[in-house]
């Protein structure tokens, strides 16, 4: 095969009684994921029963940091101190890995939740926040999303890094993503979906909104978990982009 990318989708996204992902059929099929680290979603119970399946199944498990915005399922935009946004990133990472040790295990990657994750690309301050708390938790800890302030603010503590392709999202011509709110945000068949994903994996290319051809420096593909569909265009997107002579594994990480 002529190259590998990590195929991750978000977990752990419901709370108490309420379910918002299929964890048992899509850690049947990624190789790592994001899992919800109580602020956007998932309480103890649901982590741990998330990060179980991971474990048991062979997935890499990363963090998914977020607003604490529970009600808004962490997708609005919050203005928040620096020092505030470190100190809500620190905590969750540590709930999380507290739930990864006792199996032996630690976490393999950050990527930040929703609207946390889209200002850190357009916001210094918000991307260096995240950034020293990732450190200051782990320094070996691998920050996952796309280009922008976050990577850079990563790369200059030290951090690994990877970059992220959203196949089921609109881009905008300057790399961000669409807003969701707004008409065509969500790309939602599986197999145009797919079609995205290997042509961010392969030739390293999106198509915008706009109809404009975008390079995308690509390591993974994340799929998201809380759509209707998130398990049929998780299996088609694996399934595309084995047949496109890529492998889907997780990143060596640390």
């Amino acid at each position: 095969m002529s190259r590998s990318i990590d195929l991750i989708a978000d977990l752990g996204e419901g709370y108490g009684a309420w379910t918002m992902t299929e964890d048992d059929a899509l850690t049947r099929i990624v190789s790592s994921a994001n899992v919800a680290c109580g602020f956007h979603a998932g309480d103890p119970s649901t982590i741990r029963e998330s990060v179980a399946l991971c474990v048991e199944r062979g997935v890499a498990v990363g963090a998914h940091p977020s607003f604490p915005d529970l009600r808004g399922f962490g997708r609005r935009p919050i203005e928040l101190p620096p020092s505030e946004i470190e100190a809500d990133v620190l905590y969750q990472l540590g709930a999380l890995e507290a739930f990864l040790r006792p199996r032996g295990h630690r976490l393999h990657h950050v990527l930040p939740h929703g609207s946390l994750g889209n200002m850190t690309v357009v916001r210094e301050d918000y991307a260096r926040a995240v950034a020293r708390a990732v450190r200051a938790f782990d320094p070996h800890l691998t920050v996952v999303y796309q280009e922008g302030w976050m990577i850079r603010a990563a790369e200059e503590e030290g951090l690994p890094v990877a970059r992220v392709g959203f196949p089921d999202r609109a881009y905008n011509d300057d790399g961000t993503l669409v807003r969701r709110a707004l008409p065509g945000a969500l790309v939602e068949d599986p197999h145009e979906v797919a079609e995205r994903a290997v042509r961010m994996a392969v030739d390293g290319t999106v198509t915008t909104a706009s109809g404009t051809t975008l390079r995308l420096a690509c390591d993974s593909i994340l799929v998201h978990g809380d759509g209707p569909s998130a398990v049929s265009t998780a299996s088609t997107v694996r399934r595309r982009l084995e047949s496109a002579g890529v492998e889907v594994a997780a990143w060596s990480g640390r």
